[in-house]
């Protein structure tokens, strides 16, 4: 059950979808939007071969939305080969933090994500499946009203370093979930009109991300990432999938699978004790 590898769970270099420098930021934005993914692999042609250059994510085109460059917003990444086993690549992932980790022995071979991870998991072809997610659930939740504007939710995950938030309502009752994905979908990068005077319209605006930057008498205009302003429970799931403190991994994985979901919220009776995020199901294979 532990003889599984990369090789065998990968998406090889031909299904790979890349951009290539040079590029610009609306080349991936494209693929991250159209096809959900958490990131994207970018490759440069030199003399005839394919170099991988690393990874532009989700999180840093909307975080970096000044940035139109790909070669300013892409993160060099590390890698693993396509002979290392699926538990030495859970372990690479829970210790790095990526979801997507390229397959790279000189050039990019492939790519493997985390839902490769838990589909072995779903399974039953890694050791864990067996384990309650009780015992890997993150505990603390982070929550956010229902009538906060989308472009504030977006801070919070940012500030909480988290790709989802369970929306409450006034009496503190879950009523749906958002995440990175969803917001990534509705994001659009704009670049603002040059001006000059003294003041700038909603440069203030706690929900500007990225404004008209002044030199000397005149205003430049800069590129941002405009999110709508409408109330997060205009885009949040509202029919969550949740799970139970007893349940076993193998069933959570093969849930998120089927529902096509990173987390479900973990309840006891009426009340939320944790969260089951995929990365987490992942440290069942190493308990």
């Amino acid at each position: 059950m532990t003889g599984m590898h990369v090789a065998d769970v990968m998406t090889p270099r031909e299904d790979v979808v890349t951009v290539e420098l040079p590029g610009t930021r609306d080349d991936a934005l494209e693929y991250l939007q159209e096809r959900r993914f958490s990131s994207v692999p970018v490759i440069k042609h030199v003399d005839g071969t394919e170099e991988f250059r690393g990874l532009v994510s989700r999180e840093r085109l909307i975080e970096q939305p000044e940035e139109d460059q790909l070669a300013l917003i892409l993160e060099e990444v590390p890698s693993v080969t396509a002979d290392a086993s699926i538990v030495e690549l859970s372990q690479h992932m829970l210790e790095s933090g990526h979801r997507r980790i390229p397959v790279v022995d000189g050039e990019l071979e492939g790519i493997v994500t985390v839902t490769d991870v838990i589909r072995t998991l779903a399974e039953g072809t890694v050791p864990g499946g067996e384990v309650h997610v009780g015992e890997v659930a993150t505990r603390e939740v982070m929550t956010t009203y229902e009538g906060t504007p989308l472009p504030a939710v977006q801070r919070q995950m940012y500030l909480a370093d988290i790709p989802y938030l369970v929306v409450i309502e006034g009496a503190g009752e879950m009523v749906g979930i958002v995440t990175e994905v969803d917001i990534l979908e509705e994001a659009r990068v704009v670049v603002g009109e040059e001006a000059t005077g003294d003041s700038i319209a909603a440069q203030d605006s706690e929900w500007m991300w990225e404004g008209i930057k002044a030199v000397g008498n005149r205003y430049l205009p800069t590129r941002y990432v405009e999110i709508p302003e409408d109330p997060v429970r205009n885009y949040m799931t509202a029919d969550v999938e949740t799970t139970t403190k007893r349940t076993k991994v193998e069933s959570v994985a093969q849930t998120m699978l089927q529902a096509d979901i990173e987390q479900l919220p973990m309840l006891s009776g009426d009340d939320m004790t944790g969260i089951v995020r995929d990365m987490d199901l992942l440290r069942a294979i190493h308990a």
